[in-house]
Order: structure tokens, then C-alpha cells, then sequence
């Protein structure tokens, strides 16, 4: 068996894409045996795909500061690895390189495109096109270890067990949809009076709506959601990121913004309307296997302004997740559900 050490410490999303790699990776190379360096809550991602060993990275306690990396790559040594992924490329991860250019092992590191997308956020002679997708990022560092890798970039039905106190609600004939409205930042969270009005049409038109996301605040939205309307079930903080795949994995779609929830739907194979405000796919984050005509937008010169969402963006005064409207959702919705 050949080794890989491969490393991906945050964020979600981007670690459950990494998890749609190493899927096909595993499949097209049977002789490999792959130690997956990330956040132990993340594991769950990587349920079903052989030959896969993990190692927990904890930044906050023993891997904390210099010291902290240096104990780390003690316990990478160990494994003796033949090759090392570095999927990341930030400056934890290239200082575990560093140590490791001193072993026998061969290393390549992701190449994250830093200057195409600089051009696309650019405020001033932006080149709008399409970037390579951050998914064939991660299969070049592979291919350029000397591993065949060709991905499908095709959604793959996963059938996983619901969880025990929902069974009675996937039995009934209604469209299943999950929706993901939160993001780590504001600027990529579609407005929630918007998604509200959504929320409206499902429940007057029989769907039944399971909502996704995590934190306090975001809980209490969605419980006034589920209140409020018939047909709605508030899932935040009621599951661990495995029970909340295997729910994903048995709905019709999934509706999320450019988040962990859209690379959800992608671990098992689940359609994904997604609404894209401040970034956009041509960045390269579409989720694994997602069709860009499902994504809900609004084009203007201006977008993207961030590549993380993390920047507002201006677009004639307003800023641009607010210009997708409630219908164009519904809409969306409409042409592949009913």
C-alpha cells in the first residue's frame, strides 16, 4: 500500500470537498491507504470512502503555536508516509511541509490560484471567466504526486439510514427539501424576511422543509419558522454531522447559499439550488457534482467582490444578495419539483 498523508484542517465546506476527491481517489487508486489530517467534528465527511485513516488536528490545545505544529509532525512521522498532500497551503500546513521536505517523502501543495482570483474580485478591470474549480485543485496536487485521478464531477445517490424520530416524516408523499440559510458571513446570507417568503410557499404548496444550520440565534429562526408554518421542522443542533447527511441523502434537494450545506448535498448526492451573492461559482466553489444552472443569481459588473464572502458587494447601490428575490428561489424550486 502506497501512503498519503493528506492535509485539509478547515473549512467545513471546503474539508467536504475534499471528501468528494478522496472518494474517486480511492476508487481509481486501490493501492493507496489515505491519512487525512482535519478537525475530528469533520470525520463524519469521509464516512464509507476505504482505506481512510484519520488524525485529529487541535489547533486550540496540543497543536497550538510552534510547539504545538512540531508535536504534530512527531505524530504524522509515524505513519511513514510515502507521499504528503497539502491540500490547504496556509501557514500551519506549510510549515508541516517544511519539516517534512527533510524525510524521504514526496510533497506537492496546493496551488490556490491567488492572482486569477484577485482579477475576478478585482474592483477595477475584473476578469469575469471561470476559474478552475477548487475540486480539480485538489486533484492536481495528487497528479502531480503521480497519481491518475479523473473525476466525474457527478452526484453519486449515497443511501443512508434516517434518523429514528424523522422516519415518520419521510413517509409521507411530499417533496422533501432541506434548506441551509446561514453562512459564516453576512454578505452570502440570502435576507431571512426573503427566505421566509420562501419558507411561505413551501409550506402552502405541501412540501415538507427540513432546516439546517448551527448556533443559538440561528435556532431560534428557525423554530419561529417551524411554529409559524405547517410542514417545517427546525433540524439545527438536533443531530451530529453524520445523522444530519444521512437526512440530506434522503431529501428530493436541498436549498443553500455558497456554504458548507451546498457541499452537503454534493457528499451525498443531492441536487442543490444555490444562492450566490458576493461570490460566485466562477470562483470555482460550486459544489461537487452541482449543475451552475441551479444557481440563483444576479449578474452585475460588480460581482464577484470576494472570493470568501467575507467583502461587501455594492451592485447599484444595494448589495448584491439582496437583488435575488423570493420568486427567483420559488422559481427555481418550482422548475425541479413540481
Amino acid at each position: 500500500m502506497k501512503r498519503v498523508l493528506v492535509t485539509r484542517f478547515s473549512a467545513m465546506g471546503d474539508v467536504a470537498m475534499v471528501a468528494s476527491v478522496l472518494a474517486e481517489f480511492q476508487e481509481q487508486n486501490p493501492d493507496t491507504e489515505v491519512i487525512v489530517v482535519t478537525r475530528k467534528p469533520f470525520f463524519a465527511f469521509f464516512d464509507g470512502i476505504p482505506r481512510i485513516r484519520f488524525h485529529a488536528i487541535e489547533p486550540k490545545s496540543k497543536h497550538k503555536g510552534f510547539f504545538g505544529l512540531l508535536r504534530l509532525y512527531d505524530e504524522l512521522k509515524t505513519y511513514k508516509a510515502d507521499y504528503f498532500a497539502d491540500l490547504h497551503n496556509n501557514l500551519r500546513t506549510k510549515f508541516l511541509t517544511g519539516l517534512f521536505k527533510f524525510n524521504s517523502i514526496n510533497l506537492a501543495i496546493l496551488d490556490k490560484g491567488r492572482e486569477e482570483k484577485k482579477a475576478l474580485t478585482s474592483p477595477h478591470n475584473k476578469v469575469l471567466k471561470p476559474l478552475e474549480r477548487t475540486v480539480e485543485r485538489y486533484a492536481d496536487v495528487f497528479r502531480s504526486l503521480g497519481f491518475n485521478l479523473t473525476l466525474t464531477n457527478q452526484l453519486k445517490p449515497a443511501h443512508r439510514e434516517l434518523p429514528e424520530q424523522y422516519q415518520d416524516l419521510f413517509r409521507t408523499a411530499k417533496p422533501k427539501i432541506g434548506i441551509a440559510p446561514f453562512a459564516q458571513h453576512p454578505y452570502k446570507v440570502f435576507p431571512l424576511k426573503k427566505m421566509e417568503e420562501v419558507i411561505r410557499y413551501l409550506s402552502e404548496h405541501s412540501y415538507q422543509v427540513f432546516i439546517f444550520g448551527g448556533g443559538q440565534q440561528e435556532f431560534d429562526t428557525a423554530e419561529n419558522w417551524s411554529k409559524n408554518y405547517s410542514g417545517i421542522t427546525n433540524s439545527i443542533n438536533q443531530f451530529s454531522i453524520s445523522e444530519e447527511l444521512n437526512i440530506i441523502a434522503n431529501l428530493d434537494l436541498m436549498v443553500s447559499m455558497d456554504s458548507s450545506g451546498m457541499h452537503m448535498a454534493s457528499l451525498v448526492g443531492v441536487r442543490c439550488v444555490s444562492i450566490w451573492g458576493a461570490t460566485h461559482p466562477y470562483a470555482g466553489f460550486l459544489g461537487y457534482g452541482q449543475r451552475e444552472d441551479d444557481c440563483v443569481q444576479v449578474n452585475h459588473p460588480n460581482r464577484p467582490s470576494s472570493v470568501y464572502g467575507n467583502k461587501p458587494c455594492i451592485c447599484d447601490g444595494v448589495e448584491a444578495i439582496d437583488l435575488v428575490t423570493a420568486e427567483m428561489v420559488i422559481d427555481k424550486i418550482k422548475s425541479i419539483c413540481e
